[in-house]
């Protein structure tokens, strides 16, 4: 009768199996262990439970084939607690008993566990057993104990494949490659395991080369054929090093040699030949399959594929396509769409992550922070700020990072400072650099010069950005020497090569200074040739300073890098403009006319209720056009009785006294605080945007409105952020 229940059971008929086990009148352990595996086997658990409570005296085998049965299940603690039972009631564990609990420490990375087991071993003298040696080596090396592990593999004297394969894909998670290739050549015999691992190992580790290598001796050896797990690596080699023509021929390979490529293969070829420009193949190899088959790896490089070539919309019908999409879908899609410009979409997405996706991470709250920043908008970005306190993510450097520069950028300082304060533990380079930078553009430049010393003094290093910061800080406040000292700090003592932006900072910092002509040799004595950016900059402090042949010898060195600089144009003219010479300034003009350069207009704009209202100079096109108008009328005249003076010598244009007050007067930047003033409640803060430079006149009229109207007035622009605040300006006039 044991014979035909095991007949039933092997073949998989657990019912008559089961039938014939009901009908015996004597049933041996034997009998119970057949139709306990059977149950296992098939993974109906509960029914094996069952039988093995009913089970007169179960042996080995009976605790044995329980603990299998909690392996593969993933529940690994029962199976330890099944193995404690097993002892406690006398029953002695025989070496498969041993391979899987150990197994299940394994898993689990129990250590404390597997150390009592490997007591036990010794004690029953099953240590020469290669089965339970090798599972005691992956039972160390898992739970991280990679000294026991080489002293198990040392001490084996006998040892299999499997042996030196577990010590190899120790060595390599450990960073040893140089240790795995020594046992590799040791090998007398390798299988495909072996291969893997160390086609695997240097490709994790950055030595895609090697990998590719270890690919092609492998191809050699006649009895290896690649599989699955080789081809995945070697295409993502090909990827890392981005050699598509090594990436063909190895496809044409598997192609030639009828290898199947699905699964992670198909999804490592995808991601190979997006990565090297091949997008046209990914989609036809797509094309080919279900996208629910795509893993997150694979879209990520289609992704970047598309965006490479500047296009979103079959990423996105991918994207929607997805079953499982998981946070890191999410994330890529959404990074996709910001570094694209695409910020409705990219904010839409988030709210629909938000809303049915998964709860974002780290990386998709910076994301989504660095779009915000870049709109300055503070009322989302205080809801991020708000969404990061409640899911734990502000703990994340990144996150923390990003909140910073956001509530810098959205014009808010004080936020900035307050983030930067409650991730005082966690700050790195980037945390000191970001709350540099923030102090240095909101016109606090002794602050930040305070927070670099701070952060020379805790030993962090500071980087090429960090010294950007700094010497902006220097230049808005007007510390020359102590801008020069800290460019030769960066050299000297930090090693750092100046970048276009560290020589521009420096031109800067001379230039608002007044120092035209040390601003010149400075680009003179460059060891790189200037740019526009160079060159702009003693322009526009040789038009401040009225420098009018010297901002002739820029502009011209403008032109020949840009022809079309219209900024370089409206900086000449409006320098002869303010030295009297109408007619020069009118020729350049002209010039401009002829050649067909516009001149970039000025705009200004305000956030209210998530609603933005943009103002240009003279605008009406505004719904509240006529309102917005008489309150400014009204700003005006009372501005000017408190002591204000239209700077007429702004207008670069030569008009009667009443027409260049009416064109002050009108600018973009006083249209929209005014509409400010009538829609937002007395005595909050306005915050204005610009796109380029505030103009002297606005500039002092804005000082005189805050005063007036007793409110705080933030107006970012081209270049910093002015806090207007009881009369006066954070750049304190110098800007």
């Amino acid at each position: 009768m044991n014979n035909i229940v095991n007949f039933y059971a092997k073949t998989g008929s657990i019912t008559e199996a089961h039938h014939v086990f009901d009908e015996m009148t004597v049933r041996n352990t034997f009998s119970w262990n057949t139709i306990l595996s059977a149950y296992a086997k098939q993974g109906r658990f509960d029914s094996a439970c069952c039988i093995f409570e009913k089970i007169p005296e179960p042996d080995s085998v009976s605790w044995t084939v329980m603990i299998v049965g909690y392996n593969q299940m993933g529940r690994f603690e029962n199976a330890i607690q099944t193995f404690t039972k097993m002892v406690s009631f006398g029953v002695s564990p025989t070496q498969f008993t041993f391979t899987n609990i150990l197994a299940s420490c394994a898993a689990i990375k129990n250590l404390d566990i597997g150390e009592k087991l490997h007591s036990f071993v010794l004690k029953l003298g099953l240590s020469s057993n290669i089965a339970v040696s090798n599972s005691l080596l992956n039972m160390y090396a898992k739970s991280g104990d990679t000294i026991t592990a080489r002293v198990v593999f040392d001490r084996m004297k006998l040892k299999s494949i499997s042996s030196w394969n577990s010590i190899i894909s120790l060595h390599i998670q450990s960073g040893r490659l140089d240790l795995a290739l020594a046992q590799f050549e040791k090998m007398t015999e390798r299988d495909i395991v072996t291969w893997n691992s160390m086609i695997a190992g240097c490709h994790q580790h950055g030595f895609d080369i090697e990998a590719l290598e270890f690919f092609s001796k492998m191809l050699k050896v006649l009895a290896f054929k690649p599989d699955k797990f080789t081809l995945a690596s070697a295409f993502s080699a090909c990827a890392a090093l981005q050699n598509l023509k090594l990436g063909k021929q190895i496809h044409a390979h598997i192609i030639r040699n009828e290898f199947e490529t699905f699964g992670p293969v198909k999804n490592a070829l995808i991601s190979m030949y997006s990565k090297c420009g091949g997008i046209k193949a990914a989609q036809n190899i797509l094309g080919r399959s279900r996208i629910s088959d795509l893993s997150i790896i694979a879209f990520t490089a289609l992704l970047d594929g598309y965006l490479k070539l500047g296009d979103l919309k079959p990423a996105r019908k991918i994207f929607d396509s997805m079953i499982d999409r998981d946070v890191v879908a999410w994330t890529a899609m959404i990074v996709g769409y910001v570094q694209n410009g695409y910020n409705d979409e990219a904010l839409n997405l988030f709210k629909l992550m938000i809303e049915e996706g998964p709860k974002p991470n780290s990386y998709t709250l910076a994301a989504i922070l660095c779009l915000i920043s870049s709109l300055g908008s503070l009322n989302h970005g205080k809801q991020i700020h708000a969404s990061t306190i409640r899911t734990g993510e502000l703990s994340s450097p990144s996150v923390g990072n990003s909140l910073v520069t956001m509530y810098s950028k959205a014009g808010s300082i004080t936020g900035a400072k307050r983030v930067f304060n409650s991730i005082q533990w966690k700050r790195d380079t980037v945390s000191w650099t970001s709350m540099i930078v923030g102090l240095s553009q909101h016109g606090y430049g002794e602050e930040a010069i305070e927070i670099f010393e701070k952060m020379l003094d805790l030993n962090i290093k500071p980087d090429h950005i960090t010294y950007v910061g700094v010497l902006s800080a220097c230049t808005h406040v007007g510390l020359v020497e102590k801008g020069e000292r800290y460019y030769d700090l960066m050299q000297n003592l930090h090693h750092i090569k100046p970048t276009p932006s560290h020589y521009a900072c420096m031109i800067d910092l001379f230039g608002r200074a007044g120092f035209i002509q040390k601003a010149k040799d400075f680009i003179d004595q460059m060891p790189i040739e200037p740019d526009v950016i160079a060159w702009g900059s003693l322009l526009s402090a040789s038009k401040v300073y009225k420098n009018v042949e010297m901002a002739k010898f820029a502009a011209e060195k403008v032109f020949l890098i840009d022809p079309d600089n219209s900024g370089a144009y409206s900086a000449l003219a409006n320098a002869y403009s303010a030295t009297g010479r109408w007619e020069d300034a009118a020729k350049i003009r002209k010039s401009m006319k002829d050649k067909g350069v516009r001149k970039e207009q000025g705009f200004s704009w305000v956030q209210i209720k998530n609603v933005v209202h943009v103002f240009g100079v003279e605008d009406g096109l505004h719904p509240q056009r006529h309102s917005i108008y008489l309150m400014m009328g009204k700003l005006w005249a009372e501005i000017k009785k408190m002591g204000f003076v239209p700077d007429t010598e702004s207008v670069m244009h030569d008009l009667d006294e009443e027409l260049k007050e009416q064109n002050l007067r009108h600018h973009s930047e006083k249209l929209a605080i005014a509409f400010g003033l009538l829609n937002t409640p007395e005595y909050t803060a306005l915050r204005i945007m610009k796109n380029l430079r505030v103009c002297n006149d606005c500039h002092s009229a804005i000082k005189f409105i805050s005063k007036l109207v007793g409110r705080e007035i933030i107006v970012r622009d081209a270049t910093r952020f002015h806090h207007f605040k009881d009369g006066s300006c954070s750049c304190r006039d110098y800007w």
